[in-house]
């Protein structure tokens, strides 16, 4: 039962606080008023908000969408910081427009058929349409353990078929274009080092010397980074190095004597303490991803302008009268840019720097070094980083190791993950048509 009592403050002027008890007994406030019987409607209110969370009661689901969502379920419910980052966007960009003012009583799966179909209409993917139905399925299913409401509107309601996706495998012959494609040695050896062990990126950059054993060559993968925004981030950094990988459980894997040199000589050199990273962002900051030759005569020239006149590609008229934006006259313009702002030209600014504890920012480093090596290679459609882990998986498969060694080494929960890389090489067909050209005893299609 609450109350409101008396206060008088330091200029003598009377005050009310309205106090009401919660369900484990405590005491709290409610407000301060200037009059008594406002702090008595201030204590029956909090009583009755909190009556209204309680099993049975039939205010419980009047509290809207957004209401429960911003201030009940996602302060209260343990998830990962990317999968809270995540979260935190689907709900806001495709969730709150529709389901956000109503109330959570109110919302039947004859509202959530009709969500899923304004989506489909709006051209969202059927992916995005079916991972954004698990989020608000989540969501009911905690109202509906918390007494909110009394029937889950997202059962029986079925999102768009989603298809199942091939893995992008590059063969060795793509590999070794794209390692030749990367202009530096520290770059080739993340590439190199990512497709000899099958790690993920967070595993990757957060790899260190003293995670490597020199002697056996055995690594042991116990962290993992993530990148989230800072305002989901606990000391608002944008790096965050977990304890454990994905799957919550640390593993062994055995690298090449050859590649585990080629690491261990790399944290000589540079003079990497234990605990220091192997592949710094500061090793990579001033990478070049294009070529900057000094004689341009063999590329030709740009496509005529408006005026019909064409220059040499690599040159500054390529660039500015010519309009061409090609790899070798933008990098001869930035060359010119930058001379002169090192010259004190052009109000030079001051430069960009790359908000990271020394991580490599995944994102700067798909679209500068990742993507202009992929296009310098010519692999066709293009690849990403994470196809390094699964070209990784279909190699030792395709080579004969053994399906539970490769779970194992990639860090699987299921054995049925590791098998959706049998097959995955476009050689690996071949032996089912040599075997069933030897049935047809050697004859030619008609």
């Amino acid at each position: 039962m609450g109350f409101s009592r008396r206060r008088v403050g330091p200029d003598g002027s009377e005050r009310y606080q309205a106090m009401y008890r919660d369900a484990r007994g405590r005491q709290l406030s409610a407000g301060s008023f200037p009059s008594r019987r406002q702090a008595e409607r201030a204590w029956q209110r909090a009583e009755a908000t909190l009556a209204a969370g309680r099993p049975g009661d039939a205010r419980a689901g009047q509290i809207t969408f957004a209401a429960y969502v911003e201030h009940t379920w996602f302060p209260n419910h343990v998830l990962e910081l990317t999968t809270r980052e995540g979260y935190c966007y689907n709900i806001d960009r495709h969730i709150m427009p529709t389901f956000g003012r109503m109330r959570m009583t109110d919302i039947l799966p004859m509202h959530v058929r009709e969500w899923v179909t304004e989506l489909s209409t709006a051209g969202v993917s059927p992916a995005t349409i079916r991972h954004v139905k698990i989020i608000l399925s989540a969501v009911f299913t905690t109202a509906l353990n918390d007494y909110i409401i009394a029937l889950h509107p997202c059962r029986g309601v079925k999102s768009p078929t989603v298809p199942v996706k091939e893995y992008r495998v590059l063969t060795p012959e793509e590999f070794e274009k794209l390692f030749v494609a990367l202009r530096s040695p520290i770059a080739r050896l993340l590439v190199d080092t990512a497709i000899g062990s099958g790690l993920r990126w967070g595993e990757l950059s957060e790899l260190r010397p003293a995670d490597i054993h020199p002697a056996s060559g055995i690594v042991t993968v116990t962290r993992t980074v993530i990148e989230v925004h800072s305002r989901f981030h606990p000391m608002g950094g944008r790096f965050l190095v977990k304890d454990y990988p994905k799957g919550r459980r640390s593993r062994r894997l055995k690298l090449e004597p050859a590649l585990v040199h080629r690491l261990l000589d790399l944290a000589r050199s540079t003079g990497l303490d234990r605990r220091d990273l192997l592949f710094g962002f500061d090793q990579l900051a001033n990478y070049d991803p294009c070529d900057r030759p000094t004689d341009c005569d063999h590329l030709g020239t740009t496509d005529p302008n408006a005026a019909g006149h064409s220059y040499g590609h690599g040159t500054l008229s390529g660039y500015t009268a010519g309009g061409c934006r090609c790899s070798h006259c933008r990098s001869v313009f930035a060359r010119y840019r930058a001379q002169r702002r090192a010259a004190g030209l052009d109000a030079p600014r001051a430069p960009r720097l790359r908000e990271t504890d020394g991580h490599i920012p995944r994102n700067w480093f798909r679209t500068r070094v990742w993507r202009p090596a992929c296009a310098a290679a010519g692999i066709k459609p293009p690849v990403r980083l994470h196809d390094l882990r699964h070209s990784h998986a279909s190699w030792l498969l395709a080579g004969g190791a053994d399906l539970q060694v490769v779970k194992e080494r990639l860090g699987h929960t299921n054995i049925a993950t590791t098998e959706k890389y049998l097959h995955t090489l476009p050689t690996a067909d071949e032996t089912a048509l040599t075997a069933l050209l030897r049935v047809r005893g050697g004859s030619p299609a008609r």
